[in-house]
């Protein structure tokens, strides 16, 4: 089950939260988003409100969950954005449906697979976690996401962020530690997709960096690099990162 709210009239939007995170954390965004369009944030498996059934998961599983929920719900050629984690879904939401979306943006994302040092990194935080535990991993998780000057500036933001982690089942988490680090890459789904493409790169992203974002560059029609700005650019260049997303969208019609 997908665990979603909706807001707004007019296309279809799907937001898609990150590793960790929740709906919630689009909450700014998608009141100001529905003015324009139906935005629909949900909650992936095993995190939020969304149960996770299986002890693994695949990110081609969750897009097969996924476009099952849209066909439930009637949600036909959407624009489909994903931060992190569900950015990797999108791409992989984009390989399953093609055409049937209408346009896809990656937010602090990359379509590159992990390479070996990433991998080595996914294995060690599983094995922490299965030590310690879920609620101790977030506490040591979320405030890096931030560049190192909006650790101080965003602390309630930081302290939200962890409260809404610390709710992700141990179950997901791990499952999806596995799923990233096992994800194929999916540049050609990038490069080949018909409809058009948003990028928006932290300079400063400690989880995806600048250098591999930018060889999104050539096959993304709208493409931004935050300057300052770590992994959450919706909370670290809100203002900027919305527009950039209103303009993205004005563009489809």
């Amino acid at each position: 089950m997908i665990n979603f709210v909706s807001f707004g009239q007019g296309k279809p939007l799907i937001l898609i939260h990150g590793f960790c995170e929740s709906k919630e954390m689009w909450i700014t965004f998608s009141q100001e988003l529905a003015k324009t369009h139906t935005v629909y944030c949900i909650d992936l498996p095993g995190f939020g409100e969304s149960p996770l059934q299986q002890d693994s998961i695949t990110l081609e599983e969750v897009a097969v969950m996924l476009h099952d929920w849209m066909e439930e719900n009637r949600i036909y050629h959407p624009t489909v954005i994903g931060h992190s984690l569900g950015g990797y879904i999108t791409l992989a939401l984009a390989e399953l449906m093609g055409n049937g979306l209408a346009a896809i943006g990656l937010f602090h994302s990359t379509a590159f697979p992990d390479d070996a040092e990433k991998k080595k990194t996914r294995n060690k935080t599983i094995t922490f976690i299965k030590k310690h535990g879920v609620y101790k991993f977030i506490d040591s998780f979320v405030p890096p996401l931030f560049s190192e000057q909006h650790r101080i500036t965003h602390k309630n933001r930081i302290e939200e962020l962890t409260a809404l982690g610390k709710k992700s089942s141990k179950k997901g988490v791990l499952g999806y530690l596995a799923a990233m680090r096992d994800r194929k890459d999916r540049m050609e789904v990038w490069k080949n997709f018909n409809g058009k493409k948003l990028m928006i790169a932290g300079v400063l992203d400690g989880a995806v960096k600048i250098e591999g974002s930018r060889m999104h560059k050539p096959y993304t029609d709208d493409y931004f690099e935050l300057q300052e700005v770590g992994h959450m650019g919706m909370f670290e260049a809100e203002q900027e990162t919305l527009i950039i997303l209103q303009e993205f969208l004005k563009k489809l019609g």
